[in-house]
């Protein structure tokens, strides 16, 4: 019984770490073009990566629960989107 009642409570819809890291990735692809590290362009592709991301959660607090397996899901589009905007910063492109 007790554990059928912390189970939902521990899964629930709410994800401020993603938020979080999205709203930092976010601010990491603006002072990127305020930089000049990255031109339009790659910032717009940057910004169709986060897009992606904030549909898959979307797409997981749809039943109103995200549960472990789609927030590691989550965690790892989030890093495969982090490396993405670093490789883009750094990639020694002239602008």
């Amino acid at each position: 019984m007790f554990g059928a009642v912390t189970l939902p409570a521990f899964a629930q819809a709410n994800t401020p770490r993603i938020d979080q890291r999205q709203m930092n990735q976010d601010r990491r692809i603006d002072q990127g073009v305020q930089s000049g590290e990255l031109n339009q362009r790659e910032a717009a592709r940057l910004d169709r990566g986060q897009d992606r991301i904030e549909n898959l959660e979307d797409k997981a607090k749809s039943d109103g629960v995200v549960t472990a397996r789609e927030r590691a899901r989550l965690r790892h589009a989030e890093n495969v989107e982090s490396r993405r905007i670093y490789r883009q910063k750094h990639d020694a492109q002239r602008r």
